[in-house]
């Protein structure tokens, strides 16, 4: 069965020890920010920098782990279409927009959509970490270290899977950010198996 997160939006739900999550770009060129809580032990969050250090290198794929905090592994990486996800950037938020855009009138972005998807679970906003990013183009110039956010590789249809080596919370989102997204909000789509 494949769930379908509407447009700048999230969903909180659970994943097994051995099942396989597979994120689903319906339409291309849409980020879908990815958290990951141990069940048993919420204080065991994903983390960017114990996967980068272990990984050696900034664009994870087909063969890579995703690592805990404690250094165990969370999920692998068993497909994926695209090959160019991030794992540096933060969720958006109400202060990204603020920030970064000058908005307003700022919508609550991944943050905010993380936090009520994944309060039912008891996971507070201050636990919230910075998200596996699928589908997110970030280039790093190799010599100055500077980065920039372009549109999504991914094209309509295009997946990455994970396999669960715990079980597992996860939250998932169809990010906010016009500029993650090639200026427009489009869905995500999942499927557990």
């Amino acid at each position: 069965m494949v769930d379908t997160i509407a447009p700048r939006s999230g969903a909180g739900f659970t994943l097994d020890r051995g099942q396989t999550l597979t994120v689903i770009d319906p339409e291309g060129r849409q980020v879908a920010d990815l958290l990951a809580y141990n069940r048993a032990d919420i204080r065991e969050v994903i983390s960017s920098g114990r996967t980068l250090d272990y990984a050696s290198r900034l664009y994870l794929t087909t063969g890579d782990r995703l690592y805990s905090n404690r250094s165990n592994v969370m999920l692998d990486i068993i497909g994926d279409d695209v090959g160019r996800h991030d794992f540096l950037l933060t969720p958006c938020s109400r202060e990204t927009f603020a920030i970064i855009y000058g908005d307003t009138d700022p919508h609550r972005g991944c943050f905010g959509n993380l936090a009520e998807a994944l309060a039912p679970y008891g996971v507070e906003p201050d636990a919230i970490p910075t998200a596996f990013n699928c589908f997110m183009n970030v280039p790093i110039d190799g010599s100055t270290g500077a980065f920039t956010v372009e549109p999504p590789l991914s094209r309509a249809g295009d997946t990455i899977t994970f396999r669960a080596e715990m079980d597992l919370i996860i939250g998932l989102t169809a990010c906010s950010a016009l500029q993650s997204n090639g200026g427009s909000f489009k869905p995500i789509q999942y499927s557990i198996s």
